[in-house]
């Protein structure tokens, strides 16, 4: 009888995970500036599955909600179809102008972005219904219950809408933690799962991915 095989450490794994995708130099200059600018981007595994989502559904418009320094930008246009344009909304100047050089830096033609200033929650309403492929949103946690149901509305039929780092660090399963932007993930997550328009899936990569498709 042969023996099982040692359990494979965990961190290992991950470790494995995380490197199967090599960022290049423009990601991680990218990746470097969001750092110093203190706007966490999305992790490399996150960037993959944000860019495999947006080649899978050849989309074409794209929503993101927080544009930090334009990682997770890169990964969708990447993506994307070649005539795709990405509306990215973010309150701070600092962070589209950085995220400005990293689509400059990739050659991306001006036309393919629309950087949007602004608070998410008073830019979406004036955004066209169903109009989109892909929203992507990482930005304020006490918010997600709100870009849910925007997003829903801004979806085509066979939309995607993503959330990021929806896991708090794993704080969502300690009953204990009961702070506003806890409760506001599990609010978000229980909603997802319970909306019948949605087909929901929680990836647990990074810090979380949310992710939905509209039927």
């Amino acid at each position: 009888m042969t023996p099982d095989p040692p359990a494979t450490d965990a961190a290992a794994l991950r470790g494995y995970v995380e490197a199967y995708l090599v960022e290049d130099d423009v990601l991680a200059s990218a990746r470097l500036r969001g750092v110093q600018l203190g706007c966490a981007p999305v992790r490399p595994e996150g960037g993959a599955v944000l860019q495999f989502l947006a080649a899978a559904l050849r989309a074409k418009a794209v929503v993101e909600i927080g544009t930090g320094a334009g990682v997770s930008g890169l990964y969708l246009l990447r993506g994307m179809a070649g005539e795709g344009v990405l509306t990215s909304i973010d309150v701070e100047p600092e962070h589209q102008a950085a995220a400005k050089r990293a689509f400059g830096d990739a050659r991306m033609a001006p036309g393919r972005t629309r950087l949007i200033m602004g608070r998410a929650l008073d830019v979406l309403p004036r955004l066209t219904d169903e109009a989109y492929d892909l929203l992507f949103v990482d930005a304020a946690k006490l918010e997600y219950p709100s870009y849910h149901e925007q997003g829903v509305r801004l979806l085509r039929p066979g939309g995607v809408i993503v959330f990021d780092n929806v896991l708090s660090s794993g704080q969502v399963a300690n009953p204990a933690r009961r702070d506003a932007e806890t409760m506001a993930l599990r609010e978000v997550a229980r909603a997802v799962r319970d909306d019948d328009r949605l087909v929901p899936l929680l990836l647990p990569l990074g810090d979380g991915m949310l992710v939905a498709a509209k039927k």
